[in-house]
């Protein structure tokens, strides 16, 4: 498993709120293979007191278990740095603003 291969599958988790996949707004900061099978994920979330936390967390924990090679899904959620709209792909800032 590849960090790429794991971004891919995070691309499938979208913020159900904006609509958007959780990589194209900049919430995945950092995906590291500790070792095979065992994926730790940095992110963060739009807000602090975003209300949909545990169905994102699990989100990102159901779609990257999709892999065969997964044994085990760490989700570190941070506050720093803080989520900001630049940190969001073109993509994503064309699908919300046009």
């Amino acid at each position: 498993m590849e960090k790429q291969d794991v971004f891919e599958l995070l691309k499938t988790v979208d913020d159900p709120e904006l609509g958007v996949n959780i990589v194209d707004l900049g919430l995945v900061y950092n995906v590291n293979i500790i070792e095979t099978g065992i994926v730790d994920i940095t992110m963060t979330l739009t807000t602090p007191g975003c209300p949909l936390h545990d169905s994102i967390k699990t989100g990102v924990i159901n779609a990257v278990s999709l892999h065969e090679e997964t044994r085990e899904v760490h989700v570190n959620i941070v506050w720093e740095p803080e989520w900001t709209p630049d940190k969001m792909s073109k993509a994503a800032k064309a699908f919300l603003w046009g």
